[in-house]
């Protein structure tokens, strides 16, 4: 998933203490295997990857982000190389 933020609603929730806030929940919920922040196109972002096994949680785990901080969301299926091969395998049957 990438978190997209808005830099004026972002800094109101840096200063009001509610970005960390937000971030340290969402990974507690997410149980990710990795996240990163960084810069991209001049906002901040978060590249967070995690395991979606239930595509219907996708509105509960971002709704937070839409309402706190205005960001814009992406969702990125990927496969692992363990998928990658299982899938492989099954297409060359």
């Amino acid at each position: 998933m990438k978190i997209q933020m808005d830099t004026p609603a972002s800094n109101e929730a840096i200063k009001q203490g509610k970005l960390l806030e937000l971030i340290e929940s969402s990974l507690k919920e997410l149980q990710p295997e990795a996240a990163y922040f960084t810069t991209e196109n001049g906002c901040r972002t978060a590249f967070i990857f995690f395991d979606l096994a239930e595509p219907s949680r996708m509105p509960k785990i971002a709704e937070p982000f839409f309402m706190q901080i205005d960001a814009k969301i992406s969702y990125t299926p990927v496969m692992n190389p363990e998928d990658l091969r299982k899938d492989l395998s099954a297409i060359m049957s």
